[in-house]
């Protein structure tokens, strides 16, 4: 079974939004506008990144461990 990574950013909210997995979740900010999407078992499957066009990508960080395990 494939997984589809999805990408969606909203230009007028400067909002960008990866998602490794279809899944309830919550965002749990990890740094200043940065957000780790979390099930409620606590694995992440995303992230987002509010006023990403502000942030400089070369020192943009991404506080995550993100470990991709495929399905049986």
């Amino acid at each position: 079974m494939a997984t589809t990574l999805k990408v969606w950013y909203d230009q007028e909210a400067d909002f960008l939004e990866v998602i490794f997995e279809d899944a309830p979740a919550f965002l749990d900010e990890v740094n200043e506008d940065v957000f780790e999407r979390r099930t409620p078992d606590g694995r992440i499957i995303g992230f987002a990144v509010l006023n990403f066009s502000r942030h400089d990508r070369d020192t943009l960080q991404l506080p995550l461990s993100v470990t991709a395990v495929p399905h049986p």
